[in-house]
């Protein structure tokens, strides 16, 4: 592993000032969205600044969790991607409808499943107001992964009898479910957020969408965009230290479990950003299946 990838994993809690700029960035996006007075706009991007001043112990999700609790308390609401998410889940269950019969007619349906459950992970309003998860699922059906550990999970997902499945965006869990009934139902606990932040799942897009037909469902007890450990439920932390086999989904829980060198973890996602294709050494816009205790080599 290069020397100084090494460095920026164990050291670094992955805040970066690009993060930084992004949070701005998705708020001015969301100003607009709420049409946000200026002189609210202003008084918000002051806190932003001191929540990011104060905050230099914390992760990037960290910092985003309060960030995004104190733009809900500005404005009054309470999940300021609802709309999102729902059409998120609507339009996954759409192509969930296409595929479903397509993945099930193949003899063995875990490289399709598994690649859209990745294509999913597109489906992330949290870095951009706009995806095409069509042409996603496109490019991911006939993408080389920039790493892939794929056949290690498989011979993993087969072997487990215990498997914790930690989701990401509204929308992605859609893909999640079909990859989990096609390969591993009723050995699974999926996890979803403990509140709403950002597009992330919660209970309520697990029962938009079904979940509990082919999975256990609980939260992980804490309200950023990632898995915390340390602030997670003890409920959570029972099944995540039980588990044979932990599925992590998207940059969000990358950036909370990356250190924890656990051959027990395979990360699944689509590389979005410069901070995690560098973490990574690869490109941006790259499919990645990673095994947590392979020392991050491709």
């Amino acid at each position: 592993m290069d020397t100084n990838m090494a460095t920026v994993i164990t050291n670094n809690k992955l805040k970066d000032p690009r993060c930084i700029d992004c949070f701005r960035r998705s708020y001015v996006r969301l100003f607009k969205k709420y049409k946000v007075q200026e002189h609210n706009q202003n008084l918000f991007l002051e806190k932003f600044n001191q929540i990011v001043e104060d905050s230099q112990n914390l992760s990037s999700p960290e910092i985003q969790r309060e960030l995004s609790k104190t733009f809900c308390d500005l404005i009054g609401i309470n999940d300021p991607f609802f709309e999102e998410k729902q059409e998120s889940n609507k339009v996954a269950l759409d192509i969930f409808n296409k595929w479903y019969p397509i993945v099930f007619a193949e003899s063995d349906s875990f490289t399709t499943t598994l690649r859209l459950a990745i294509a999913g992970n597109i489906m992330d309003y949290g870095a951009s107001d706009y995806f095409d998860i069509d042409s996603v699922i496109i490019k991911v059906l006939h993408a080389e992964f920039a790493i892939d550990h794929s056949c290690l999970l498989k011979d993993k997902i087969e072997e487990a009898s215990n498997i914790l499945y930690l989701g990401d965006n509204a929308g992605e869990i859609v893909f999640d479910k079909l990859f989990i009934e096609a390969n591993m139902s009723d050995k699974v606990t999926y996890v979803v957020k403990g509140g709403a932040v950002l597009n992330d799942v919660t209970l309520k897009d697990a029962e938009e969408v079904g979940m509990k037909e082919v999975a256990q469902v609980i939260t992980n007890g804490y309200d950023a965009p990632s898995t915390v450990l340390e602030k997670c439920s003890p409920e959570f932390i029972e099944h995540y230290n039980n588990a044979d086999l932990i599925i992590s989904k998207g940059q969000g829980n990358l950036e909370g479990l990356i250190n924890q060198n656990d051959n027990r973890l395979f990360f699944l996602l689509m590389v979005k950003c410069d901070v995690i294709a560098e973490l990574l050494n690869v490109e941006k816009g790259s499919f990645i299946v990673l095994n947590g205790g392979e020392s991050f080599e491709k």
